[in-house]
């Protein structure tokens, strides 16, 4: 992979405009309106972002009850060509099942991001055991209208995708995957692949596990909403720990950061079309993007591929890794 990977562009939908395989995601937690230097660092990396040639930017209606998309708003409304530069993508979750609230959801995400047109536009989470065709119903109507231009979902099961596909087409499917978790790979993914669905993934880094930020020993403040994730559960954090110190080893031998391996094992997946690092200041945009500008040799992947198998199969399979299940 080289420097002119960053460059590289993918197609979602058969009307969208191409997007880069690396997008920033929007997904700031823990950020209001409160704190005006964290909100200059997140402008100043979509800055970085887009300098750098990143053109997907992705967000979503609960990133801060709507905050996010309406910060990306502003930073799209400062200069007016960014939005025509921008693939933009944001998503959301209810537990209205019906085609009118679908819309509202539509419009009310137009009106925050100052745009009359999204490009891609998900559902972020199913409803377990409702039906869902409804959603897909108010998506394709309002890609009629003109409001959006691909559908989405994310974190659906292939029944799921089934079930919503009657009544509509899905262009992309946002998931969770990652060197430790990766049970997408035995249908969604092939499921994916054998409809045309894109794949962009998110949680790429595994909430900073992948970048090697945390100790043997976690500490957390209780009510630390980390301690739901499954990554962190107390029985299965040394087992995870011990695999992320032998995938930095690999990662010091080949001479690139863990975070640049990581990145890129996804890319190199059958199935992903783009993925989606978050970064909440200009630096953390520049290092996700100086992942895509080194070589890195095949070989150096398969023995991280190798390492993967070890741990991520020794994880349960929960649905998802967040503790999450509406």
């Amino acid at each position: 992979m080289t420097s002119n990977q960053i460059q590289t562009t993918v197609q979602i939908g058969q009307s969208a405009k191409p997007l880069t395989r690396l997008g920033m995601g929007g997904s700031f937690y823990g950020l209001d309106h409160n704190q005006q230097q964290g909100e200059a660092d997140i402008l100043a990396a979509m800055q970085a972002a887009l300098d750098n040639g990143i053109t997907h930017f992705d967000t979503a209606t609960g990133y801060g009850d709507g905050y996010s998309e309406r910060l990306l708003g502003r930073f799209m409304a400062a200069d007016s060509t960014r939005r025509d530069r921008i693939f933009l993508a944001s998503k959301f979750a209810s537990d209205d099942m019906s085609a009118a609230k679908t819309i509202e959801a539509v419009d009310a995400s137009r009106s925050r991001m100052q745009t009359d047109m999204i490009d891609l536009y998900y559902v972020h989470w199913p409803r377990t055991g409702k039906d869902l065709r409804p959603l897909m119903e108010g998506l394709e109507t309002a890609r009629q209208q003109g409001k959006i231009q691909a559908i989405g979902v994310s974190n659906f099961s292939v029944a799921q995708m089934e079930q919503i596909a009657e009544v509509g087409h899905i262009d992309a499917h946002q998931l969770g995957y990652n060197l430790l978790w990766r049970y997408a790979e035995q249908d969604i993914i092939p499921y994916c692949v054998q409809h045309q669905i894109a794949v962009v993934v998110y949680s790429a880094l595994a909430h900073g596990i992948l970048a090697g930020k945390y100790a043997r020993q976690l500490e957390f403040v209780p009510d630390d909403q980390r301690w739901s994730i499954l990554l962190f559960r107390p029985d299965l954090w040394p087992q995870v720990y011990d695999s992320v110190e032998d995938f930095k080893s690999l990662a010091a031998n080949a001479g690139h950061p863990l975070v640049h391996l990581a990145l890129q094992w996804l890319l190199h997946q059958v199935g992903v079309t783009s993925v989606l690092v978050s970064a909440k200041d200009e630096k953390q945009a520049l290092a996700n993007i100086a992942a895509f500008k080194s070589e890195m040799p095949a070989s150096v992947l398969n023995e991280l591929t190798a390492l993967s198998d070890r741990i991520a199969w020794q994880i349960p399979n929960e649905g998802n890794p967040f503790g999450y299940h509406p």
